[in-house]
């Protein structure tokens, strides 16, 4: 069972959390509040990109994904601000307006970032932090002009979800070798339009609001983080070994972890090793 509720972030901005339960979970089974957990998505994702997550999490916690602005059901504001105070204040406001605090926050790249920005700037507000394939140094010009080139590469509009799946899992140039479960996850940011399918969110926004963040490094930020940190990494992915070990150092508190035969997109391309990285680490949390 998964719930919609709506959360006002920033601004007034309406964002669309989703809570995973059944019957949604209030408090544990000796009467005590079952801890939150807000599951933060990256650039160009949406909350239903958790799902198997939290979907086992919800086992043991209140476990709710959050919809960032511009993306997914959440308002996508003509003007924004897709800034990092913006994303920052939306979770901010998400965790006091869903109950959820002490939270623990889980983030997937962008998301990621959001989530250790908020345990440096909130620590109240955090239990602790799960840090998915982001990188704490900055990317440069170079890179947001890739991005730049890489969304008007994309073939739109997509014929059907079938063409979206093939682009993106086989025929992108991004992509070294088939990877099925990059095609489904964009897949799932498809909308069917009058003459086809396209993204749900728009590609200009994205390139906005990730120029706020890819010049700059993040390193003063991550040693802010008090709380318990596991830096999780996938073996193929964008986070290499050597800067995940330095994060992990830098954090006051932190600990590392890995997934085999994983890409950037690493709760998705291996859900199963994904929650062997990462149930220890919650279950330590959870641990008096």
């Amino acid at each position: 069972m998964v719930r919609r509720i709506d959360v006002s972030g920033a601004g007034g901005v309406r964002l669309a959390a989703w809570e995973f339960a059944d019957p949604p979970k209030g408090r544990s089974g000796d009467g005590e509040p079952a801890p939150g957990v807000l599951l933060l998505h990256g650039l160009m994702g949406r909350a239903s990109h958790w799902a198997s997550t939290a979907r086992w999490l919800a086992e043991r916690h209140r476990a709710v994904a959050l919809d960032q602005r511009g993306h997914g059901r959440s308002d996508k504001p003509a003007d924004g601000p897709f800034t990092r105070d913006a994303y920052v204040s939306d979770a901010e406001a998400a965790i006091e307006q869903l109950g959820l605090a002490p939270a623990i926050l889980i983030g997937h790249s962008m998301g990621a970032l959001t989530a250790w920005q908020l345990a440096a700037k909130r620590p109240d507000l955090v239990r602790a932090l799960i840090i998915c394939d982001m990188r704490a140094s900055a990317l440069g010009a170079a890179s947001q002009r890739e991005w730049e080139e890489w969304f008007r590469s994309w073939p739109v509009p997509f014929a059907t979800l079938a063409d979206v799946r093939k682009w993106f899992g086989e025929d992108d140039p991004r992509v070294e070798r088939p990877n099925p479960s990059r095609g489904e996850f964009f897949a799932e940011v498809m909308a069917e339009r009058a003459d086809g399918w396209r993204p749900v969110f728009s590609r200009r926004q994205m390139l906005i609001s990730r120029a706020t963040w890819v010049y700059d490094a993040h390193w003063e930020e991550l040693a802010q983080v008090r709380c318990p940190t596991l830096v999780v990494r996938g073996l193929d992915g964008e986070l290499g070994r050597a800067e995940a070990s330095e994060m992990v150092r830098v954090l006051p508190r932190g600990q590392y972890g890995e997934v085999a035969d994983a890409g950037h997109l690493v709760h998705f391309d291996q859900p199963e090793r994904w929650r062997s990285a990462i149930e220890p680490f919650l279950d330590s949390v959870l641990t008096p």
